[in-house]
């Protein structure tokens, strides 16, 4: 018995170093966060008052700002981005196309990129005064453009990057839900007389719809964590748009580290984590009642 004892404890052994750190690094930090939503940090020493920033989170119209643009963010960026990645993949998957292994690591490629080093470059190529997109604007008779400090070009420039940045991606798991799909349903879609559009929305659209909906929840995540992209390209770190393109992550990060304000800052963490999960949650429970 003892020997059988000290067998079944070998795996918890092995476990207990990865245990000790998950618990210290992981779970102590989200337990001590839960609490500090319910602190008043902005007194000293810190006070338990339970609903003094969650009530804030109500009446604050600068998070209700920065909720908005990035629901905004959500709901024109994530479908291009879908559809776009939806387009490559299919591209990616042509039987004539020569050099897959090329084009895939291509468009796949700035994932990999540093986010200071695109960020960089958007910068330039969005700059008002000597970037490549205006002039090539004024070579066609557009007037330049204020991008990175205006409101409104300020958001498409946000837009587009993250466009950039995560289409390849997208498209790469959409590809190997395309790969998946068994040809015999197209075959036999051909011999019914299904032309190229109807096999399309009768076979591919129904087959990969599980891996749109996994993108799409990503993307969802993603995106209500959006924070690399308006800080460093639109400049909210320094004199960018403002309010134009504030995010509930710089606004996390404002709260959290300019005004030091923590227990605010882990009261807007949870509530950007609550939107997501119901986010996630309602995209997957609509298409389960679609598919039936």
């Amino acid at each position: 018995m003892q020997k059988a004892s000290a067998h079944r404890s070998v795996p918890y052994q092995f476990l207990a170093p990865y245990l000790a750190v998950f618990a210290v690094f992981w779970c102590w930090p989200l337990v001590e966060s839960v609490l500090l939503s319910f602190q008043n940090t902005r007194v000293s020493p810190w006070v338990f008052d339970l609903d003094i920033n969650w009530r804030r989170l109500w009446l604050d119209r600068q998070f209700h700002n920065a909720l908005w643009n990035t629901l905004f963010v959500l709901v024109v960026q994530v479908p291009i981005m879908l559809v776009l990645a939806t387009t490559l993949a299919l591209a990616l998957d042509a039987p004539f196309l020569r050099m897959r292994a090329l084009f895939r690591f291509a468009f796949f490629a700035p994932v990999v990129v540093s986010e200071v080093a695109y960020s960089v470059i958007f910068r330039l190529l969005f700059n008002g005064q000597f970037g490549a997109v205006n002039r090539g604007l004024e070579a066609i008779g557009i007037p330049r453009l204020d991008w990175l400090y205006a409101d409104g070009p300020a958001m498409a420039v946000v837009i587009m990057a993250v466009t950039w940045r995560w289409t390849g991606y997208n498209a790469i798991i959409l590809l190997a839900g395309l790969q998946s799909i068994p040809k015999e349903l197209y075959e036999a879609a051909r011999m019914d007389g299904a032309g190229p559009w109807a096999r399309f929305r009768f076979v591919t659209l129904p087959q990969l719809a599980p891996v749109v909906v996994f993108c799409l929840v990503l993307s969802v995540i993603g995106t209500m964590q959006l924070f690399a992209e308006p800080w460093l390209i639109t400049g909210q770190s320094n004199r960018g748009p403002g309010a134009g393109t504030e995010m509930l992550g710089t606004y996390l990060y404002k709260q959290g580290f300019a005004n030091l304000n923590f227990g605010y800052a882990s009261t807007i963490a949870y509530s950007i984590a609550a939107m997501a999960a119901l986010l996630a949650a309602l995209n997957i429970l609509f298409v389960r009642e679609k598919a039936r």
